[in-house]
């Protein structure tokens, strides 16, 4: 069968491995001039299965409205003249009913730790060399009611077999002693061993190389333009290719995994699909010191931001913004995180040479990924991943590739046309 995937971030280009594993003949389109160029780039870098819980809670609303006129604030929502917006707004507030928590929860546990063993195979298999650690997040918390509301999460998690542990100020700082000097502001933390962290650009360059030298063809700075359907399936995909030419592709099925972009390509052939973009910043800072930068990974869970130790650099991502598609960046954002980080390693760091991103996290109302296929028999999603694209990637594509080759996913998901 020939598969043509669109996207070629790490979900797309995780699908055409397993699809090329599983013996189809792929073809993977980009806009982009190579893999991994938008929202796979600089990310958080986290493979967070312990945190692998939605926005979407009894608590949220609230959290919102006291967020919504603040630059800095962890979430930012701001009202759109965007119809796209608000159906994607009113149905979050449906998913943060308290009967909706536990089982995107239960979707988004089981799809992650999925996800994580399927990546630690290939890292065995392929020999992936991506600046990995397996050290564990640590989260740290500095507010009493944060860190009480904490173990609850915490132990729904462990009702779901994660080993999110609770732990106390001296264990915060026995596990990452870079946090020693603001050890009296620390009230406490949680710790799963089992999560890691790595870059996944440089992961996904990587793998996308081994796609090629299996088989799979890329097309990269070329764009597809929309999907010629008739008789209930779709018979091509138009393109512009790299020297600005109309062409198609044909294939005997498709797969949208172009992330915020999705509903774009497939809604004007009826496919519903509530995806909207959740503009996420990083930081990437030289280290300077490396014995004053934390090496375990951390989550801040008052601002809401993670830290992660890539090689000589350390990278800190967090915040979002549901503020249509811009990635312009905003300054006043830019400069918090920057602050913060000054604040926690003054010294580690190398504050004049900071790279700064943002990405937009194609996030559904629930955070539960759009995965399967939708009522045109051969056109299928691979999208909605938000923040845990890195850490459902591996996964979501070798459950892709057993949908397309007619086989049952071994985690048990709410997949699409099943």
């Amino acid at each position: 069968m020939k598969v043509a995937i669109f996207g070629s971030g790490i979900i797309g280009v995780a699908s055409a491995w397993w699809l090329r594993q599983a013996g189809h003949d792929v073809v993977v389109i980009d806009r982009c001039s190579g893999p991994a160029r938008e929202t796979s780039l600089a990310n958080g870098a986290q493979i967070s299965v312990s945190y692998a819980e939605p926005w979407a809670n009894p608590q949220a609303p609230l959290k919102l409205l006291k967020w919504m006129f603040h630059d800095d604030s962890p979430l930012l929502f701001r009202p759109q003249l965007d119809w796209r917006q608000w159906a994607w707004g009113l149905a979050f507030l449906r998913e943060c009913l308290p009967s909706r928590l536990a089982p995107n929860i239960r979707a988004m546990v089981r799809l992650a730790e999925y996800s994580r063993t399927t990546l630690q195979g290939m890292r065995r298999e392929l020999g992936i060399e991506y600046n990995h650690l397996e050290r564990g997040i640590l989260n740290f918390y500095r507010d009493p009611q944060e860190f009480e509301g904490s173990q609850r999460a915490a132990g729904l998690m462990r009702d779901f077999g994660v080993e999110r542990r609770i732990v106390s100020a001296d264990e915060v700082v026995a596990i990452e002693p870079a946090l020693a000097a603001h050890r009296a502001r620390i009230v406490g933390g949680d710790y799963t061993p089992d999560d890691e962290t790595g870059d996944v650009h440089l992961f996904t360059v990587e793998l996308a190389k081994r796609c090629e030298a299996a088989g799979v063809q890329f097309r990269f700075d070329t764009q597809v333009t929309r999907l010629l359907a008739s008789g209930g399936q779709v018979q091509a995909a138009e393109i512009i290719d790299a020297d600005g030419l109309y062409g198609q592709i044909k294939a005997d099925a498709y797969v949208a995994a172009l992330g915020s972009h999705t509903p774009h390509l497939v809604r004007p052939l009826g496919v519903a699909c509530n995806v909207y973009p959740a503009k996420g910043y990083s930081a990437t800072f030289p280290v300077r010191d490396p014995q004053r930068t934390p090496m375990v990974s951390l989550t801040d869970s008052s601002y809401k931001v993670v830290f992660s130790r890539l090689g000589e650099r350390l990278r800190m991502a967090g915040t979002a913004e549901l503020a249509g598609y811009s990635r312009d960046l905003n300054t006043t954002r830019c400069e918090a995180m920057t602050r913060l980080a000054r604040e926690l390693f003054p010294d580690a760091l190398d504050f004049e040479n900071v790279s700064y991103w943002s990405g937009l996290r194609p996030s559904t109302p629930s955070n539960v990924p759009i995965i399967g296929r939708t009522h045109i028999p051969n056109l299928f999603l691979n999208t909605g991943h938000g923040t845990l694209g890195w850490t459902m990637g591996a996964g979501s594509g070798r459950v892709l590739a057993d949908l397309i080759s007619g086989r049952t996913p071994e985690p048990d998901f709410p997949f699409i046309g099943l």
